[in-house]
């Protein structure tokens, strides 16, 4: 069985194909999602989907890219995140590349999230864009080891990816390393140890080879557990194994409904 650890089913993109999108998740064999809240305004309907379908998980954040909306504090955070299908706090992090000038907002609300993830006992999704110094930075001054998480659509340099395992942080695997220019990326890709290594979608966003350009879903992270196994050059068996025992074992809360038993 695969998971994806990281999709937005709430999307507009998929309101009218839900039902579809499950039955191409069965028929890959990805067995669980985990889908990602960016906004505080959007978060009923992510809970809303992880309440529905047994297969689905949700977090609670908001993204760093999100000017508009309302801004989360720690103590609202923390209650959200107390609903029994929330995994995980984020999407947050730091985004430098869409966004210039003074972004203090933006590390203010990462630090919010970090301190929400500490107190309620759960793990954080981090994006970081053109923003690694000040991400590790930030961790570190937080104490993001003390909740761990991912390292959510990694593009980063194996010193980074060093860094936040380090941390304490796993590191997670999009359709962009089935990309044919994603030299670099996929040099990471073969030196982490498994053992620390998630894999995603991202979905609706970068599909991976052979689907690359179109709407991507979470039946396509199959794609980036064969490039994984291909660059590692192991059998494809075990790397979903071995990623979906990671996605439970950092997102413990997903186990709550037995998730776990039926992983094997």
């Amino acid at each position: 069985m695969l998971v994806d650890s990281h999709c937005h089913l709430d999307f507009p993109e998929f309101a009218a194909r839900l039902p579809e999108i499950l039955q191409h998740m069965d028929q890959a064999g990805v067995g669980h999602a985990l889908c990602v809240s960016v906004t505080l305004e959007r978060w009923p309907r992510v809970v809303e989907l992880a309440e529905r379908h047994a297969q689905l998980h949700a977090s609670v954040g908001v993204h760093p890219d999100h000017q508009d909306g309302r801004e989360p504090t720690v103590e609202e955070l923390v209650g959200l995140a107390a609903h029994p299908r929330v995994v995980a706090l984020g999407e947050t992090g730091l985004d430098y590349y869409r966004l210039k000038g003074d972004l203090e907002w933006q590390r203010e609300r990462f630090r919010t999230h970090i301190r929400a993830a500490r107190l309620a006992k759960k793990p954080l999704i981090i994006h970081t864009r053109d923003a690694a110094v000040d991400t590790l930075s930030i961790m570190r001054e937080e104490g993001a080891r003390d909740a761990g998480g991912v390292m959510h659509c990694f593009t980063e340099s194996i010193d980074v990816a060093n860094e936040a395992m380090d941390l304490g942080f796993h590191i997670s695997f999009s359709g962009i390393v089935t990309f044919k220019n994603a030299v670099s990326l996929k040099e990471v890709a073969r030196a982490i140890p498994l053992e620390r290594m998630l894999l995603e979608t991202d979905s609706p966003y970068l599909a991976p080879v052979p689907h690359r350009g179109k709407t991507n879903e979470p039946a396509y992270v199959l794609h980036v557990a064969e490039e994984i196994a291909r660059l590692r050059g192991i059998e494809l068996d075990v790397v979903a194994r071995t990623t979906t025992d990671n996605f439970f074992r950092l997102f413990r809360d997903a186990r709550s409904d037995g998730a776990d038993d039926r992983a094997g």
